[in-house]
């Protein structure tokens, strides 16, 4: 049986990763400093922790369940410790791709992140439908990479993954730079900033028009999602001449023409410096 310690298992993340692992043969050894972790640790799953000497002790595989600007720290703390071959397990690309982990050439680093559940799926459940987050009832793809160590511990470190995002519909395996350009650069830097533009454009219209809240988030998600289906290949379709002429002339009011530089490494690597 695989020995698994999970770092930070009270915080909100770690809470979600103990109660998936907790459905598996993995055998978990959860650690959280804080007595307000440890409680909701209890609360919310039943399960208690150990001391983070006894957790490492044995342990074949180390998630770190915490946030991204402590992750060097908490490294730096354990790492020297681990026997040879443990895995280290990051949540994050941030963290790794800014250099933060400890140099030692026998531990491995697999980091995972998830995808989330896509907008358009085939949950049928009221708690797949309700799971936005994802690793609860509704399916999402899991991205991750094998930064250093054997290429045999890929299908560990991809189990681990599984299990804590579970259910998992599809795995995509990346490299670290990779997974960097995929968060910040596509998933916050760029859907995050205009998804916050459109939601303050429904506050405007609402206040410009006299319109309903009510009224216009009906209207703009219903939109978003025919506009999204048709653009993201969902389904067969055309814009009418009428909104590739709004686009046409929307896009130069909106955008500023260089904004692709958002994808330049300079540009990844400063974002990450600020997050981490």
């Amino acid at each position: 049986m695989t020995k698994v310690a999970l770092l930070g298992a009270g915080g909100k993340m770690g809470v979600r990763l103990a109660t998936n692992l907790a459905r598996t043969d993995f055998h978990v050894a959860h650690v959280e400093l804080s007595t307000s972790g440890q409680a909701r640790l209890k609360a919310e799953t039943g399960l208690d922790c150990v001391p983070q000497d006894n957790a490492l002790d044995g342990a074949q595989v180390v998630i770190l369940a915490v946030p991204d600007t402590v992750i060097g720290k908490v490294a730096a703390a354990i790492v020297p410790v681990l026997a040879p071959g443990t895995m280290v397990v990051i949540l994050d690309a941030a963290a790794p791709f800014a250099g933060h982990l400890p140099e030692r050439d026998d531990i491995t680093y697999f980091v995972t992140h998830p995808c989330h559940p896509p907008i358009w799926n085939d949950e049928d459940t009221p708690e797949g439908r309700a799971d936005h987050f994802g690793g609860v009832a509704a399916k999402q793809g899991v991205v991750n990479a094998l930064m250093q160590g054997p290429e045999e511990h890929y299908n560990l470190g991809e189990r681990v993954a599984k299990a804590i995002y579970a259910p998992v519909a599809r795995s995509h395996r990346v490299t670290v730079k990779q997974m960097a350009m995929l968060e910040p650069g596509l998933s916050e830097t760029v859907c995050a900033s205009l998804m916050a533009v459109m939601r303050e454009a429904l506050d405007e219209c609402v206040a410009r028009s006299g319109v309903s809240h009510e009224c216009a988030r009906d209207f703009l998600l219903g939109h978003m999602n025919i506009l999204g289906a048709v653009l993201f290949n969902e389904r067969d379709g055309a814009f009418s001449d009428a909104c590739n002429k709004a686009i046409e002339f929307g896009k130069p009011m909106l955008m500023r023409d260089d904004w692709k530089r958002v994808f330049e490494w300079d540009e990844i690597t400063a974002s990450i410096e600020r997050i981490t």
